[in-house]
C-alpha cells in the first residue's frame, strides 16, 4: 500500500486564520504535485503564507502484513 501523508501544525496560526491558511496550503500543493513523481520517498516541507514551516507531505510505502 502506498500513502500520501500531509501533516500541518494547525496551532501555528490564530483561529481566525486557520481556514485561510489551510485552504492556501491545499490549493498550492494540489497544483504543485504535478512536479513530483509521487513515489515512496518523495516529500516536501509545507510553509504558511509567511513562509514559516508548518508541516510536511510525503509518500510512504507500507506493508499490510500479508
Amino acid at each position: 500500500m502506498t500513502r500520501f501523508l500531509l501533516e500541518v501544525q494547525m496551532d501555528a496560526w490564530d483561529s481566525a486564520n486557520t481556514e485561510q491558511e489551510l485552504g492556501r496550503i491545499l490549493r498550492y500543493w494540489g497544483g504543485n504535485l504535478k512536479y513530483y513523481q509521487l513515489v515512496p520517498g518523495d516529500e516536501a516541507e509545507i510553509t504558511d503564507s509567511e513562509y514559516k514551516p508548518v508541516g510536511r507531505w510525503r509518500i510512504v510505502a507500507e506493508t499490510d502484513g500479508q
